[in-house]
């Protein structure tokens, strides 16, 4: 450890943290997590587990004169046999709101993922630090927004000076729900995930429940955003029911229902905003599910292909397609007794001309500059005024 610093040693608690719905003590420290512990105790699912514990849109929040700050952390990194590796997970670091770095942590944690079988060894590492040097003088609000995709357990914060936790200010708290590309899959870095761009442009606090896989309108979801404070809601809905092949349109429509109801149940007047999918050519009239390419893996690369029989819709198997007109259908029935529910066509944000400039890489996941486009069409459609969470709304 560098010792021209003065350091101090400031224990992680949950008046620094921001974007976490629960905090678990761990042998190593402090582990996030974007769902509670009821909702993590009601699913056996590993692909959710996974996702929930990445903290997508959580980030240490202090105001300090510190011009050095180190965070120790232990990472758990996923690899794909077969695939080359993953870059280390990116931690962004903003002073007054603007970018002042990044930094990773080598070593840490390893899942192995075998995608054929599905199967995953967790090799254990050791902890590492992310250092940030040369931070400005003088008294700021420092955020240190964590990798998106590592589950990352947070075992010391050193500084140069003291700090306090960042007061909450009146920025109003947008709380979205979505699947792994709201989740921050491809994406660069965890302030450019989409949904922590449109929240930058539209000066709200972000919490983020886009969960990789897994939204599926479980109901321990619909629990967690109902029992969760927020001025905004926004749920995006529909290509993990398509690539998992869970359900049936017959299902569908009342399982939304029941979504809905129970977000309304704690938040009945909050200003909610349903999002259909955007552009995926493999599921807009072809059912799952979807199953890696292995033909893409053999080349090194990570690839989708969808599994099932565009006939199959006739017996009540769901398309893109399908989703966004009952979607589009439900909200319109709803919004005739909820004047504070609108609907947003997925396609808005990322459609044909989208996929003809920047196409999914990998089938189902846009990349960063596609991020980027979709986080500015959101908050352009959804801040602005006029919008449905424009500027007065809550």
């Amino acid at each position: 450890m560098p010792t021209e610093h003065p350091w101090i040693t400031t224990p992680v608690t949950a008046d620094l943290l921001r974007g976490a719905l629960d905090l678990e003590r761990t042998e190593h420290g402090l582990l996030p997590h974007r769902l509670p512990a009821r909702a993590r105790a009601q699913c056996a699912d590993g692909q959710l587990a996974l996702a929930e514990s990445q903290p997508s849109g959580v980030r240490l929040a202090f105001r300090t004169r510190a011009t050095a700050v180190e965070l120790d952390t232990l990472p758990t990194k996923r690899v794909h046999n077969g695939a080359p590796p993953r870059p280390d997970g990116l931690y962004d670091l903003l002073v007054d709101g603007r970018p002042a770095g990044q930094a990773s942590v080598t070593g840490g944690n390893t899942l192995l993922v075998d995608m054929a079988t599905g199967s995953a060894e967790k090799r254990p590492g050791p902890a590492g630090t992310a250092r940030f040097n040369g931070l400005p003088g003088g008294v700021k609000d420092v955020e240190i927004w964590l990798p998106h995709n590592e589950t990352t357990e947070l075992v010391a914060l050193r500084t140069d000076a003291p700090v306090e936790p960042l007061p909450a200010g009146d920025r109003r708290v947008w709380l979205h729900h979505g699947s792994s590309i709201s989740h921050g899959s491809d994406a660069a870095s965890p302030t450019t995930t989409w949904p922590a761009l449109a929240a930058s442009l539209g000066g709200v606090e972000l919490i983020n429940l886009g969960l990789g896989g897994g939204a599926l309108l479980d109901p321990f979801t619909a629990r967690a955003l109902r029992d969760t404070p927020a001025d905004l809601i926004s749920v995006k809905i529909g290509i993990n029911l398509v690539n998992t092949d869970l359900m049936r349109l017959r299902a569908f429509g009342p399982a939304v229902h029941g979504f809905l109801d129970t977000i309304r149940d704690g938040h009945p007047t909050v200003p909610l905003l349903v999002v259909s999918p955007v552009l995926c050519p493999i599921h807009e009239d072809t059912p799952g599910p979807s199953a890696p390419d292995f033909s893409r893996l053999a080349e090194g690369k990570l690839g989708f292909r969808a599994l099932g029989d565009p006939a199959e819709r006739a017996a009540g198997k769901l398309t893109l397609r399908v989703i966004r007109e009952e979607l589009s259908r439900l909200v319109e029935q709803r919004a005739a007794e909820d004047p504070n529910l609108r609907h947003l066509d997925g396609r808005a944000l990322y459609g044909e001309a989208d996929a003809a400039e920047l196409p999914l890489p990998d089938q189902l996941h846009p990349d960063a500059a596609a991020h980027r486009r979709i986080g500015e069409r959101f908050a352009a459609l959804a801040f602005a005024p006029g919008g449905p969470f424009a500027a007065g709304r809550a």
